[in-house]
């Protein structure tokens, strides 16, 4: 058997975190490698017991979500860790500003047991977890604040069809709608993911959809 994901929990709220805790425990894949109540101990947690997934709120004193997922996900650190915000606040500027620092994925606190725990396993393999509607809306929304003033696709070192996957991507298609799309298998799709991710050294799908609107790719 496959070791369990280890799963630090940070939320302020004691009876949530508690609900949290108990929800992942129960699983026979996951384990609790910690809980705190604020971003700051998030942070040192996560430093010391080194977790698969960190579910992380926002709100929190001391220091919050997106500033402690910034210092264990954002761009520059030697060793990220994997951050699903969790949140009662479904904001578009809030997940907008968890993905630019580095979350790889956002639920809402009131979606059920089952899509946190599939959250946390998606999240856990290296996939980033964001609804294509939810992505479509949101990156469209933020396009001015994120796209450059000129069109740099001339400068990507991506061959034709990666460029065309690409762009798929960022209209938020999954990889069997891509499929579909260009009449060719998942598997050949799953390929095309990882060159791009590797060639643009890229982390996951949201950053594959963020690089996309930087650079003129999409609309």
């Amino acid at each position: 058997m496959s070791a369990p994901i280890r799963v630090l929990v940070c939320d302020d709220q004691m009876l949530i975190r508690t609900g949290l805790v108990t929800i992942i425990d129960a699983q026979p894949d996951m384990e609790v490698a910690g809980e705190c109540g604020d971003g700051r101990t998030g942070v040192e947690l996560a430093r010391e017991v080194k977790p698969d997934v960190v579910v992380m709120d926002i709100r929190m004193p001391v220091l919050d979500g997106l500033e402690a997922t910034r210092l264990l996900a954002g761009a520059g650190v030697p060793h990220p860790v994997k951050v699903l915000v969790v949140t009662t606040f479904n904001l578009d500027e809030y997940v907008y500003e968890a993905l630019r620092a580095g979350a790889s994925g956002f639920l809402l606190k009131d979606a059920p047991p089952d899509r946190l725990l599939h959250g946390i396993r998606t999240v856990a393999t290296g996939a980033a977890l964001l609804d294509p509607d939810v992505t479509r809306q949101l990156v469209g929304r933020y396009a001015a604040r994120i796209r450059p003033a000129e069109n740099t696709a001339r400068d990507i070192p991506l061959t034709p069809r990666e460029l065309e996957v690409l762009r798929l991507i960022a209209d938020g298609l999954s990889n069997s709608e891509i499929a579909a799309a260009l009449v060719i298998s998942q598997e050949t799709v799953k390929t095309f993911v990882s060159r791009i991710l590797t060639k643009l050294q890229l982390r996951d799908r949201v950053q594959a959809v963020v690089y996309a609107y930087r650079h003129g790719l999409a609309t």
